[in-house]
């Protein structure tokens, strides 16, 4: 028998990002789809608009500070919007029926006011970040390799690193605070044990709603913390990879989801599993108590 496309190309994840953590806390078949079987998934307006928003944030730096002017960050969408629809160009496929440009003009004109938002929370003249869209990779004592993209990072005179994160959404409830924080953490975590710095300031700032800016500033037993969580998760998450058991979990999320027809939960049915299966004695990677329980819930990430 020859084996499927999927089977070629499954391979065990080999690290963690905070996305493909949320995406195992919040439902582990989530997680199977789109890092083991690698399912793709169509194009989300929502998705590629901060995308673009982010890439005009990253931009504006390259020009003079007074230079910096929500004027020139406008100037810069539409080229921004061509780049990404030439390296991407299934993109096209969220406005393929808008022949008059009508929608497209309509998701260009949200993207400006999200920029705009971004102007009224932040001041990019008295700017100048130390990095933009840094990634950022380390390896654990334990061999976990972390890794992600930071959108920006500011160093003061005196050396303290401000950690930044755009959002576009809107921002979360205060009981929410924390699950939304745990990205920035993760991201701290890895700049600790990569450059021997713990981050003197974490922000998110959202651009979406009336926009706002959340702030925390962690310590060294914030980020063991969530260290200890990310190796309990990671121990989860190789359970569920050799025993080939990922459950569903019906979540808030299920309503947005791509692959419904691959989850028992909607009436479908997942692809074969693509990696060898060995059998482990005890309970299931998803009952881990020391991954769900108590507050290691505030690891789900942001959408």
């Amino acid at each position: 028998m020859q084996p499927t496309e999927t089977a070629r190309r499954a391979v065990p994840p080999t690290g963690l990002s905070p996305s493909r953590a949320g995406d195992f806390l919040t439902c582990p078949l989530l997680y199977r789809l789109r890092v083991i079987d690698k399912l793709p998934e169509p194009p989300s307006a929502a998705a590629t608009r901060g995308t673009m928003v982010h890439a005009v944030l990253e931009r504006l730096f390259d020009h003079p500070a007074g230079e910096r002017t929500a004027d020139r960050a406008r100037e810069l969408l539409r080229p921004q919007w061509e780049r990404l629809l030439g390296e991407r160009p299934e993109l096209a496929a969220l406005f393929a029926d808008d022949p008059d440009g009508t929608a497209l003009a309509r998701w260009l004109a949200d993207a400006e006011k999200l920029l705009g938002q971004w102007f009224k929370l932040e001041d990019p003249t008295r700017l100048e970040p130390a990095e933009r869209e840094l990634y950022v990779e380390t390896v654990l004592e334990s061999g976990l390799k972390l890794r992600g993209y930071i959108d920006r990072v500011d160093v003061a005179p005196t050396g303290e690193v401000r950690l930044v994160d755009y959002k576009t959404g809107r921002a979360p409830r205060a009981d929410f605070e924390a699950k939304a924080m745990f990205q920035m953490k993760f991201y701290a975590l890895v700049v600790w044990r990569w450059k021997g710095v713990i981050p003197k300031r974490l922000q998110l700032v959202y651009l979406g709603g009336g926009g706002d800016v959340v702030s925390y500033d962690p310590d060294e037993a914030d980020l063991l913390s969530v260290e200890r969580k990310l190796l309990a998760l990671w121990e989860a998450i190789s359970r569920a990879v050799a025993t080939g058991e990922f459950p569903a979990t019906r979540n808030r999320l299920c309503d947005w989801c791509d692959h419904q027809q691959s989850c028992p939960e909607f009436g479908g049915t997942p692809p074969p599993y693509p990696l060898p299966v060995v059998a482990l004695p005890g309970a299931r990677a998803a009952e881990d108590p020391a991954v769900h329980g108590g507050s290691n819930t505030q690891m789900s990430e942001e959408s």
